[in-house]
């Protein structure tokens, strides 16, 4: 999910809602765990709106939803040296000028 605003967070949190509860009713077993997909989703408007109100909003749970958050920012590949990155070493000006 693309940075949004929290107007559109907010509608993106309904329709995720929705999604929530037509698995709640479609779902095989109460037991069954929620997709993966559920989860991806709810984790990405943690990145605009306050994890509380997601987890609220999805009656999901507000520790579980932060687990999942960390696992996922730690399942994220690190930038791999500066060189990959386009740094470029720049000499200092030698004394005298300047």
């Amino acid at each position: 999910m693309q940075t949004m605003t929290p107007a559109q967070a907010e509608h993106q949190l309904t329709q995720v809602a929705d999604r929530f509860d037509h698995w709640r009713q479609t779902r095989a077993t109460p037991a069954a765990p929620i997709p993966p997909d559920l989860w991806e989703q709810a984790i990405a408007l943690t990145a605009t709106l306050p994890m509380t109100r997601v987890a609220t909003r999805l009656r999901v749970s507000g520790g579980e939803l932060k687990k999942r958050c960390a696992a996922h920012h730690t399942a994220l590949p690190a930038p791999t040296s500066a060189a990959a990155l386009g740094f470029v070493e720049v000499p200092a000006a030698p004394a005298g000028f300047g």
